[in-house]
């Protein structure tokens, strides 16, 4: 395995975790899973803290951190974590050091970006133009990959920022230039698929019921190309042909206009902010591999 570029959007060296001061904690509700080589490192911590970690650890399985209640063992009463503040971040396990960050092998090298399930991830996506900016920032092993996914979302990228057109007039361009849409579902066929997800927060399936592939202009354009801009990142980058850069581009789509109908849906009832919703839809979707898998699946076969 050779060594490649790792790169990542301009905007990515903006984020830093907001620690106590953030209202979803990834550190409550989420099992934590310890990797090998982190685990191998709690062997041999010694005095009390050592034994403390150890005895944290149930290893029925993949080797994770027994929660108490919803929270994670190691994260105390203002919301920080244990073994940062005794011991360094050198000592998390990959899952906590790695968080909210994803990647992507392509043939340029291994893309990293920022999941949307963080709220200060979000928040950084959805503040920033810079998503065409894709910069190197270091080297990481990688396979080669001959399917060049990335050209093609920059093809994706340069109908998406022609701020001179309507936002809706660029969408259907890119409908049309690429052969996707979000309609090749109807949107009762979407809501039913929708309404069969699991789901995290209940509340949040009478949320996504509003579906709509609908068109129709909001005030909310600037936020929705950029949420856009990042769904195609995440889902589009790694593809390894024509075919599955489309699934990946639909899905891209998909949760874009989920993002739209949500957003005017909560208009209606309370305020909500756009980070606030794309971060559910991240959490409810894209972090959940069966709700991926389930919409994917669907995609791949409208597309037949």
């Amino acid at each position: 395995m050779e060594k490649k570029g790792l790169y990542a959007p301009t905007y990515y060296k903006d984020f830093e975790c907001i620690k106590d001061k953030c209202r979803h904690s990834c550190c409550i509700g989420w099992e934590i899973d310890v990797d090998g080589e982190t685990l191998k490192k709690y062997s041999i911590l010694e005095g009390e803290l050592g034994e403390g970690i150890r005895e944290s650890i149930a290893c029925d399985g993949t080797p994770h951190f027994k929660l108490v209640g919803e929270r994670c063992p190691h994260l105390d009463e203002r919301g920080l974590c244990k073994i940062i503040i005794s011991i360094g971040e050198e000592h998390l396990c990959d899952i906590c050091r790695l968080h909210p960050r994803f990647f992507n092998v392509t043939a340029r090298g291994v893309e990293v970006g920022l999941g949307a399930s963080c709220e200060e991830a979000c928040r950084t996506i959805l503040s920033s133009d810079e998503y065409r900016d894709i910069i190197e920032i270091g080297k990481e092993e990688a396979e080669p990959v001959d399917f060049d996914a990335p050209a093609l979302r920059e093809k994706v990228y340069s109908v998406l920022s022609e701020r001179n057109k309507p936002y809706t007039e660029r969408l259907s361009e890119i409908y049309e230039k690429f052969s996707v849409r979000p309609s090749l579902l109807s949107d009762r066929e979407w809501q039913k698929l929708l309404s069969s997800l699991e789901y995290l927060d209940e509340g949040n399936k009478k949320l996504f019921s509003s579906f709509s592939s609908d068109l129709a202009p909001l005030k909310q354009d600037l936020i929705l190309e950029r949420a856009l801009a990042y769904f195609i990142y995440r889902h589009a980058s790694s593809a390894k042909s024509t075919e599955e850069f489309r699934t990946g581009l639909t899905f891209a789509l998909f949760c874009e206009r989920l993002l739209a109908s949500s957003i005017k849906a909560q208009e209606k009832t309370e305020d909500t902010s756009a980070a606030e919703i794309m971060r559910v839809i991240s959490e409810e979707i894209e972090y959940s591999t069966l709700n991926t898998d389930t919409l994917l699946s669907e995609i791949e076969f409208a597309l037949q």
